[in-house]
């Protein structure tokens, strides 16, 4: 306990104490940590995300092997496979028909050959096949080969993973097939709003342009509408999920906003369309599908 001079009055030697605090350098120190720790997250971030789209790439390219080894052995894509095909190797029955196993090559759906958005017909039957043959992982048995109500499984929101394979991606993208214009792909995107009693299915646009950049420069040209790889936006359309993007930007790249895929390079010095991959433009915000040629 200090003792009090003669001088000295009750507040001054308490002025006198030792008084207790952080110095400049002490609150330097803990500021520099917290800095690293923000650092050490947000490039984690980073890293799990890049990990996320090269296992997602991984997965295309594990899919088209599968479609090779699965052609080699049965003579035909599968989901596209004859009945005739698939009767001799034990698979799935289908009718034969347009978009239920024509074997023309091509993953159609039984609308005059356009790819409908169903867990059924040759889209669904692909995963059926691959799945009968044990030539990929997973059991995505649960659909039918028309598109017949009977027929169609109670697929809903919940459980589209018993039909199509889950993108490694996350956030709810998928990954489905069909073709346009006489060629096949690979399609990801998020399944949204399901009608039961058909097996009807609505896309979303989960991806980032960003995330959809990263996978097209890992496989082909980094530009979304050319090449093997291809950026598309969103649809709801229930017959067409492979057609040209609805939401691209439509001026300059500096005044894309969140939700453009793409930016138009139709102006000034810019002649070529670019993924919106801006973060101040919306480039980290999902606006993007994205599909991947497999034939």
């Amino acid at each position: 306990m200090n003792k009090i001079t003669n001088n000295e009055t009750p507040e001054t030697a308490d002025k006198l104490k030792p008084q207790k605090g952080f110095t400049l350098i002490e609150l330097s120190i803990v500021l520099v940590i917290i800095g690293l720790i923000v650092g050490g997250i947000l490039v984690g971030q980073d890293l799990i995300r890049a990990a996320e789209i090269r296992a997602t790439v991984g997965q295309i390219e594990k899919y088209n092997s599968a479609i090779n080894t699965f052609r080699s052995k049965y003579n035909g894509i599968p989901g596209d496979l004859t009945s005739d095909g698939a009767l001799a190797f034990g698979l799935t029955t289908r009718a034969g028909t347009i978009g239920e196993g024509d074997g023309n090559g091509l993953i159609q759906g039984n609308n005059g050959g356009v790819t409908s958005q169903v867990f059924t017909q040759e889209a669904g039957m692909l995963w059926n096949d691959l799945s009968t043959a044990n030539i990929m992982d997973g059991n995505y048995t649960q659909n039918a080969g028309n598109k017949d109500a009977a027929a169609v499984p109670a697929i809903a929101a919940t459980t589209v993973a018993q039909v199509f394979p889950p993108a490694r991606l996350g956030r709810g993208n998928y990954v489905t097939s069909g073709s346009t214009g006489s060629i096949n792909y690979w399609f990801i995107a998020g399944i949204g709003a399901v009608t039961v009693s058909t097996g009807v299915y609505t896309l979303t646009a989960n991806l980032t342009p960003i995330e959809a950049y990263n996978m097209d420069i890992k496989l082909d040209d980094g530009l979304p509408e050319t090449g093997v790889v291809q950026a598309r936006g969103a649809t709801t359309s229930t017959t067409t999920p492979l057609v040209d993007a609805t939401k691209w930007s439509t001026a300059t790249p500096g005044s894309a906003v969140a939700g453009d895929c793409v930016t138009t390079g139709a102006h000034g010095s810019d002649p070529i369309d670019t993924y919106n991959r801006g973060t101040t433009t919306g480039g980290t915000a999902p606006g993007c599908m994205i599909r991947f040629r497999f034939n």
